[in-house]
């Protein structure tokens, strides 16, 4: 049984994800389908790449992934079908699969080419479910796509070392659902710069000290309730990607807010590291 993802920004109000979950299904009946998101910003290929990057993995090799973030094709957006570690991504040539793989090339990068294909504003279900549909029956890749060596390199927000490496700066890329506010400054560059010295780190005019593991670790459970952190309080943590991260425990974006909120945060604004 094939599985088939959709990760889009199309959100929940319109008919676009139903019309491809039905059409995929009246291809091929017995296929899974999964939604791995329809809240991406819209046209915002960083955050999809963020986001698949982070989540493909999880599925067994040989599912395919629907990418319907910027996929209207044009002459320097065209569609492609890439093989990455077993999985299959069909998109477009706008970035995303280069933000995605990173320093691994695929093993396998195709122009989709379709004779007779209707090329409109919703070519996600004219153009990409029927690659996918090829694909989930076993079909090849190479007969519904030809050899591309074009791809779309954009570079991801690198952080960047000063002050002798006593500095690091690093952008927001991904504020997630509670408000929490992901940064490109990875535990692994954060470590080999700290040499287990002290730290602050800064956002805005909020300062840490302190980088936990989880979010529970902000609680001394030895203290009285009344006398523990909890609910409103500032953290930051290493997140399960490996990304360091600003959150308000407990947090509700719709009501108190979040940390993107409350400390004034947006999409590529800088965070400072500095070790003392």
């Amino acid at each position: 049984m094939a599985i088939i993802t959709l990760t889009t920004d199309f959100g929940g109000k319109d008919h676009f994800v139903a019309a491809i979950k039905g059409r995929i299904l009246s291809e091929v009946v017995d296929t899974t389908i999964v939604d791995i998101s329809h809240e991406i910003s819209p046209f915002d290929i960083h955050e999809c790449a963020y986001i698949l990057k982070h989540t493909y993995r999880e599925f067994p090799p040989g599912t395919i992934h629907i990418i319907g973030v910027d996929a209207e094709q044009s002459p320097e957006n065209q569609h492609l079908i890439a093989l990455l570690e077993g999985h299959y991504f069909i998109g477009a040539n706008n970035g995303v699969l280069s933000l995605m793989v990173g320093n691994t090339p695929p093993e396998k990068i195709l122009e989709i080419t379709i004779p007779n294909t209707v090329y409109n504003s919703f070519q996600e279900l004219e153009v990409f479910t029927k690659v996918a549909c090829h694909l989930a029956r076993g079909g090849k890749a190479e007969v519904v796509g030809k050899p591309f060596e074009g791809l779309k390199e954009v570079k991801d927000f690198e952080p960047q070392i000063t002050n002798d490496g006593k500095t690091i700066t690093g952008k927001v890329i991904y504020i997630d659902h509670y408000g929490n506010v992901i940064t490109n400054i990875k535990k692994g560059l954060f470590e080999a710069y700290r040499n287990g010295r002290p730290f602050e780190i800064l956002a805005r005019t909020a300062r840490l000290s302190s980088v936990f593991e989880s979010y529970n670790q902000l609680i001394d459970f030895s203290l009285p309730r009344h006398q523990r952190k909890g609910p409103s309080d500032f953290l930051a943590l290493f997140n399960a990607a490996g990304h360091l991260e600003l959150a308000i425990y407990k947090s509700d974006l719709k009501t108190v807010g979040g940390a993107s909120s409350l400390i004034g945060l947006n999409y590529r604004d800088s965070i400072t590291v500095n070790f003392l």
